[in-house]
């Protein structure tokens, strides 16, 4: 089946091509080395902010936390920057989030619409319109904004792009598409990734899908594998994790290619289940392009300070 999402899948090594190029264009605009740095998001752009976060301090470039824009982010932390990441720039949650913010962090905002409401309140914006999609559900957007991001931090994209290439010429397994359970796990910056692999699965092929820190998988979710699982881990697996799997009888995966590559493989198999189960996979049950709340709160002044003192 031809369609939007598979479309989008396919271009992003093109994507991360210009991701790398704008990085490097709108390096005075990306965090500085040493700053302490919030980064938000909702759904999809959430799951990427955890990953950027944790790669930017495992890499000594400064203090970064993660937040969805749907909770409350404590802004009164003394952060130097705000980054938002958000595809459409309408998503309530992130747009009252960067109003709050306004005269007080200095925001950033990565989007697909840069003339949006979130691109209008930030005071600065990189453009990512070659990235955005037609598709409900999040794939190129979202990994190009996280590359750009790597980018940013001193990250040699190109053996990325090769191992995202080599992913999109192979044929997946057909076991894969047997499985009816599936977990994804990550280690230290790959969590955010496995987070959002098990959430394009659920969104696009309605599949049972659990997501962990490998470590922690071992703590009781392991439980949940058996014949029907296969477990996916995005970047280097723990030793001793692959025999444990096995023993559950799941089948386990896992090599050496980049893990946002790895996250594309993912997109992939979530697209062919879809089409296994009779899905469309541009037309997911209950997912919309950008989630706009009706009669939502919107910050004024005195809300953004009372905030900020929190």
């Amino acid at each position: 089946m031809s369609t939007h999402v598979t479309a989008e899948i396919a271009s992003q090594p093109d994507c991360w091509r210009r991701a790398a190029e704008t990085a490097d264009r709108e390096a005075a605009r990306l965090p500085r080395r040493g700053e302490r740095v919030a980064v938000v998001g909702c759904g999809t752009s959430y799951f990427i902010a955890r990953a950027y976060a944790a790669l930017r301090e495992s890499l000594g470039a400064g203090e970064t936390d993660a937040f969805p824009a749907s909770d409350r982010t404590p802004l009164g932390r003394g952060y130097d920057r705000i980054v938002a990441l958000t595809r459409s720039g309408t998503t309530t949650e992130v747009v009252n989030l960067l109003a709050g913010a306004a005269g007080r962090i200095p925001t950033l905002v990565l989007t697909g619409v840069p003339d949006s409401p979130a691109g209008q309140l930030a005071d600065e914006t990189v453009d990512l319109a070659f990235a955005d999609e037609r598709s409900v559900v999040q794939t190129r957007f979202a990994t190009t904004a996280l590359q750009l991001l790597r980018a940013g931090l001193g990250v040699d994209l190109a053996p990325a792009i090769a191992d995202a290439e080599l992913v999109l010429y192979e044929r997946l397994p057909a076991v894969w598409e047997r499985r009816g359970q599936f977990t994804f796990l990550g280690t230290g910056w790959t969590v955010g990734l496995a987070d959002e692999a098990a959430l394009k699965v659920r969104e696009v092929a309605r599949a049972w899908t659990e997501s962990y820190a490998a470590m922690e998988y071992r703590h009781g979710p392991i439980s949940i594998s058996d014949r029907t699982s296969l477990v996916c881990c995005l970047g280097p697996a723990p030793s001793g994790l692959r025999d444990e799997v096995e023993s559950t009888g799941a089948l386990f995966a896992a090599d050496a290619i980049d893990p946002v590559a790895a996250l594309v493989r993912a997109q992939r198999l979530a697209v062919a289940l879809a089409d296994r189960r009779g899905l469309n996979p541009d037309r997911p049950r209950h997912v919309s392009r950008s989630v706009i709340l009706a009669g939502a709160f919107r910050p004024t002044v005195s809300d953004a300070t009372r905030i900020l003192r929190s």
